[in-house]
């Protein structure tokens, strides 16, 4: 069969710059790409092909949205999120270059926006412990989603705020056997008690403010130079009775991970001792190597030491010291759980999958905000939502939110004045369960006839980009156990026995001298430099790499 994953934002944005609909560009490139297949005489069952554009396509998709929402997969909650304020829509941490947008340019915000997700951390160890039985997939793969999904085992701690009866900092460690190494504490920017603080201080909103301005991707932070603010607040270590440690607000911790807090052992962790370096704080060596039973002397310099299993022992830290680190682990939490100031938790890297894209190409989610019902679900028999043709792309943002007429409807429950939801849902949304229609795409009462899916499924051979490890490939299998789960498929394990990741098609980058990305056919190569065709101008030219339409380093066959 041959299918086109053909909404998002790419088909968009090259409209808008066309001055054609959406919908015109789409289908007229289906159609050239149809005939260039049938051309080249491969052998399709074209009596398969669907659209993931097409009604008879998302009604579906809009029926398992609501599947979801009826078994607590999809749930609407207010996120911290990267705004373009020129584009008006929210950006993945990829699309945050320097701080800007990397279409537009506008530096970007972070806003805490209510939104869609679905709920894939419920299937966290089912997903991570099937690895171990997919032999026919490549090993690289598999180690990409076990690191993505990120199992660890630690602690959750808390530490009293001083002055503050009964409040506590709480953190998540998988290292509570460095409790005693412990120098300072540090918070997310985004943290409720940066927050806090920053409201009656003007210098640590400057500090947040920078800190949104690096990007909320891992890499980003990575990249960046570790610093913070120090706050008036100090907290009470755990275990040492009248010691006191400095709450920092850092540009390095993620809320998103454990708490939004963490302790900082600058002598154990390579970020931790960065970061005590430039605010010379103490550097107190808890664990030491092990030889023939006996804990080596150890100074810690530019590096810090990791060693963490039987091959270390713990040492300056009371009722830990001489055990090896995993028994150390253990011991350190079996104190704080008697003594009530922590608890023994498994955290996942692995988060919610956001599905809220604030522009108009895309699957329309079926739901509706009333003032007095709340969120009320688009009824059965009114799907599909379908998107509205009259939009006009004028200015920036999502066209849907500003239409005149399609996004004020009625409550279903009560009859009231409502609006529509005018989000659309991300495009991996719509490639994460395509394999299960061609099984039956014309079927009509549900996503999948079950005696097919049950018949072709799963698929023998998947052939995919390793640049998909993390994302399609990690969703379809979340997706296929959620459709299980409600009904649309029989118990499906996987959705791919087999997984081949060819190696990518590429082709280097140009950009003209405002940034914008463009063609190959539009450039001129003169041995090592390149310019524009039809004026000259110069171009830069970028590295080789996976051909992508939003950089355009692609070649129409």
């Amino acid at each position: 069969p041959m299918g086109w994953d053909a909404f998002g934002l790419p088909a968009e944005n090259a409209a808008i710059e066309r001055g054609v609909h959406p919908r015109d560009w789409t289908y007229d490139n289906i159609a050239t790409m149809r005939r260039q297949l049938k051309r080249m005489g491969l052998s399709l069952n074209w009596d398969r092909e669907i659209a993931s554009c097409h009604p008879g396509y998302y009604v579906h998709q809009q029926s398992i949205f609501l599947d979801f929402l009826e078994k607590d997969l999809a749930y609407r909650k207010e996120f911290w999120v990267n705004w373009d304020p020129k584009d008006g829509t929210v950006l993945a941490n990829e699309q945050v270059i320097d701080g800007k947008g990397w279409r537009s340019g506008a530096v970007v915000e972070r806003r805490r926006l209510s939104q869609w997700f679905f709920r894939i951390t419920r299937y966290a160890d089912e997903l991570l412990d099937a690895l171990e039985s997919m032999e026919r997939w490549p090993e690289k793969v598999r180690t990409m989603q076990e690191n993505w999904i990120g199992r660890s085992e630690g602690a959750r701690v808390r530490f009293p705020i001083v002055g503050r009866d009964g409040e506590a900092l709480e953190v998540f460690t998988t290292r509570p056997d460095t409790l005693f190494g412990a120098s300072f504490c540090a918070l997310a920017p985004n943290h409720p008690l940066s927050e806090e603080l920053a409201r009656n201080d003007p210098a640590l909103q400057a500090f947040v403010a920078e800190c949104q301005r690096i990007g909320t991707s891992e890499a980003a932070i990575e990249a960046a130079e570790k610093t913070g603010y120090r706050t008036a607040v100090e907290v009470e270590h755990p275990f040492v009775e009248g010691m006191t440690l400095p709450v920092y607000v850092a540009n390095f911790v993620l809320m998103e991970y454990g708490s939004g807090a963490i302790f900082g052992c600058p002598a154990h962790d390579q970020r931790d001792l960065e970061f005590a370096r430039k605010y010379d704080l103490p550097v107190l060596p808890v664990v030491a190597p092990l030889v023939e039973g006996e804990a080596q002397p150890i100074e810690i310099g530019g590096e810090a030491y990791l060693r963490k299993d039987s091959g270390a022992v713990v040492v300056n830290s009371d009722f830990l010291n001489g055990l090896e680190v995993p028994a150390a682990i253990r011991a350190a939490i079996d104190r704080l759980e008697s003594e009530g100031t922590g608890t023994g938790t498994i955290q996942y890297r692995l988060r919610d999958w956001l599905i809220s894209r604030q522009r108009y190409w895309g699957c329309p989610i079926p739901t509706i905000h009333c003032d007095a019902c709340g969120i009320v679900p688009v009824p059965r028999d009114q799907l599909p939502v379908m998107l509205p043709e009259d939009v006009t792309f004028d200015a920036p943002g999502n066209p849907l939110d500003r239409h005149p007429t399609w996004k004020h409807v009625d409550c279903p429950q009560c009859g009231r004045p409502a609006r529509r939801d005018t989000d659309t849902m991300d495009t991996f949304v719509d490639s994460s369960w395509y394999f299960a229609r061609y099984c039956s795409p014309r079927h009509e009462g549900a996503p999948a006839d079950k005696a097919a899916t049950d018949y072709w499924l799963p698929v023998d051979q998947y052939i995919g980009g390793v640049e998909h490890a993390i994302l399609h490939l990690l969703y379809s299998r979340f997706y296929v156990r959620a459709m299980s789960d409600t009904g649309s498929l029989n118990g499906l394990e996987e959705p791919f026995a087999g997984l081949y990741t060819q190696g990518m098609v590429c082709h280097e980058t140009y950009r003209d001298r405002a940034g914008n990305w463009l063609y190959p056919d539009q450039v001129v190569r003169d041995g090592e430099t390149a310019r524009l065709a039809d004026s000259g101008e110069p171009v830069t030219i970028g590295r080789s790499e996976s051909m992508s339409k939003s950089k355009r380093n692609t070649v129409d066959p």
